[in-house]
């Protein structure tokens, strides 16, 4: 990450390119126990969070990542009732999540507290459902978490981590998927982002061949637009306990009660077909 008086730039130094941000200003600087936490206004995105130099969250995009990260899956279950997401900090995927009637829990376990804490300051929007009486905050491991969870405890689990690399990497191991596959129950459903299917596919790869070996019966990648991230290209991986090929309710999608801005049912549909690059590895794997 580079930062001049009027420019906040996030370098992909591996890909050669880069994303930049015009700055308004900076509003708030941290460093937590585990990371540096910044808040810019930007001139065209809204606010601006980074972790350790990485682009998080804007306003403009977020809702794109937030809902792909959360419907995609709680369509797939039958009747998806207790969830579980790991990470999402900023919490707006746990809003998403919220948005479905049926839902009875939520459980949101983050490490570092201070990134909720500043997101409810500097992105409130996101934040909106952290009040909900369905909605639990736990500010601890999400791997120790879904090791010490008793089998069968959620429906669902969304993995919102950041990449994989030092605290976050053993959210991408098969003893990690195993964990989660004993935790979900027999419809279980568990959703991951799976990074830039441009600049990743490697690793894409890797998360559907563990998720397979971990006991998962079905895995499948959703693609999505994220322009604030590296390549503007992005993923989330499905494991599905059931054989059903991770289809989805697609009369409930296209019903769907609440309001989004980016999801729909045709959108779902389109996000798993997979680019022939990638389909082709998927299918030698």
């Amino acid at each position: 990450m580079s930062l001049d008086d009027s420019w906040y730039t996030e370098q992909w130094a591996e890909q050669g390119s880069a994303i930049s941000l015009k700055l308004a200003k900076k509003l708030h600087h941290e460093q937590s126990a585990y990371q540096r936490i910044e808040i810019f206004e930007t001139e065209t995105f809204g606010t601006l969070m980074t972790l350790d130099g990485l682009v998080m969250v804007t306003d403009r995009d977020n809702f794109v990542y937030h809902e792909m990260m959360s419907h995609p899956a709680l369509f797939t279950h039958p009747d998806p009732r207790r969830v579980l997401v790991i990470g999402g900090g900023d919490c707006g995927t746990l809003r998403e999540v919220l948005k479905h009637a049926g839902v009875q829990l939520a459980e949101q376990v983050e490490l570092d507290e201070r990134v909720t804490r500043v997101a409810e300051q500097f992105f409130p929007e996101l934040c909106a459902s952290n009040r909900d009486p369905r909605a639990r905050l736990h500010f601890a491991d999400g791997i120790q978490w879904i090791a010490d969870s008793a089998p069968d405890s959620y429906d669902v689990i969304i993995v919102d981590s950041t990449d994989p690399v030092g605290p976050a990497a053993g959210l991408f191991s098969e003893e990690f998927y195993q964990h989660c596959h004993r935790a979900l129950g027999p419809d279980g459903v568990l959703v991951g982002q799976s990074e830039s299917p441009l600049f990743h596919a490697d690793l894409i790869v890797a998360v559907q061949t563990r998720l397979r070996a971990a006991g998962f019966a079905d895995s499948a990648t959703l693609f999505f637009p994220q322009c604030t991230y590296p390549s503007g290209w992005w993923s989330g991986t499905l494991g599905c306990k059931r054989g059903t090929g991770c289809g989805f309710r697609v009369g409930d999608a296209a019903r769907k009660s609440f309001t989004t801005r980016y999801y729909n049912a045709e959108i779902h549909a389109a996000a798993l077909a997979a680019p022939e690059f990638l389909r082709e590895r998927l299918v030698a794997r």
